[in-house]
């Protein structure tokens, strides 16, 4: 091959298309993006338009069976292997408050695989988000501001307590945000459980990030396997109590998982500072770096005033 036609195809290689749906995704091949391509085409096309049509049905019943549709359609159209265990430990009609680790947003792929039918609750920002926003509006997902915990609090204990009457368990991410497992937990989801009387059932999530990583970066990553791990249920009356406990045992879990956890980095990050987190004591290091950019950051605007 001559040197003008190495610097055509390597031109050619370069300008290759490699982003989807105007930029939020991204990918590392032609290959890659023609079969990305093929999937978007089919989950927000008339895969989508299944979803559409199930949400304004009246049955709630038929929307969440076609949103585990959609999540294994999706789960295979990238490759996406769940490894799946302790499905024992769910009873068969039982309504949950599952608290669920979170990386990403594949991780609702993973969750869409448990036998029941589930109300997330989300960040009220996502109603933004495109095509997410939607179907979690259609689908009667519960929208919460975590950054104005009282009034989210009495939203949520009112919408969640008539999802559970409809026959849904209730999905939340104690740690309110995907920047790693070094989040503590919040109280919320184990005082939800409480509240409504309803079993807490804790399920461990990793691997979701090497999926895609948004707003971290844009990458999507076909054929990656992540995990999925049921605990034990725990009793409504002892889950406030045992917080604590349950918190370190699930983040031991997840540090043990074959599909490692997503490890919150500042420095690559960025430190969220609009953001309601806290770290994990168990994370000293991390937690004592956080603390100390955020005095910093108090002490900077009391030297500007």
């Amino acid at each position: 091959m001559t040197v003008e036609a190495v610097g055509r195809a390597t031109t050619g290689a370069a300008a290759a298309p490699r982003t989807l749906l105007g930029g939020y995704f991204r990918v590392e091949s032609t290959r890659e993006w023609v079969r990305m391509r093929c999937a978007a085409l089919i989950l927000f096309g008339p895969a989508r338009l299944v979803l559409t049509v199930a949400a304004l049905l009246p049955e709630p019943g038929l929307c969440r069976a076609v949103e585990r549709w959609w999540a294994r359609l999706a789960a295979r159209l990238v490759g996406l292997r769940i490894d799946v265990s302790g499905l024992e430990h769910i009873e068969p009609g039982e309504r949950y408050v599952v608290a669920s680790l979170h990386e990403g947003f594949a991780d609702g792929l993973a969750l869409l695989h448990l036998p029941m039918s589930l109300t997330a609750v989300a960040r009220d920002e996502l109603a933004t988000f495109p095509l997410l926003g939607a179907q979690l509006a259609r689908g009667r997902h519960l929208l919460v501001s975590p950054e104005r915990p009282l009034q989210g609090a009495r939203t949520l204990h009112r919408e969640a307590r008539g999802a559970i009457e409809e026959g849904d368990s209730i999905l939340l991410f104690p740690q309110g945000s995907i920047l790693g497992i070094e989040l503590a937990f919040q109280p919320g989801a184990f005082h939800l459980a409480r509240r409504l009387g309803r079993p807490l059932l804790p399920v461990v999530v990793t691997g979701g990030h090497r999926v895609w990583e948004h707003p971290f970066t844009p990458t999507l990553r076909a054929n990656q396997t992540m995990s999925l791990a049921v605990l034990p249920p725990v009793p409504p009356e002892e889950a406030v109590a045992r917080e604590p406990a349950i918190e370190r045992e699930m983040k031991r879990v997840a540090l043990a998982s074959k599909t490692p956890p997503r490890h919150f980095d500042p420095g690559r990050d960025g430190y969220w500072d609009g953001y309601r987190y806290e770290i994990d004591p168990a994370f000293p290091d991390l937690a004592r770096r956080v603390a100390s950019h955020r005095r910093e950051g108090v002490d900077g605007h009391a030297h500007q005033s």
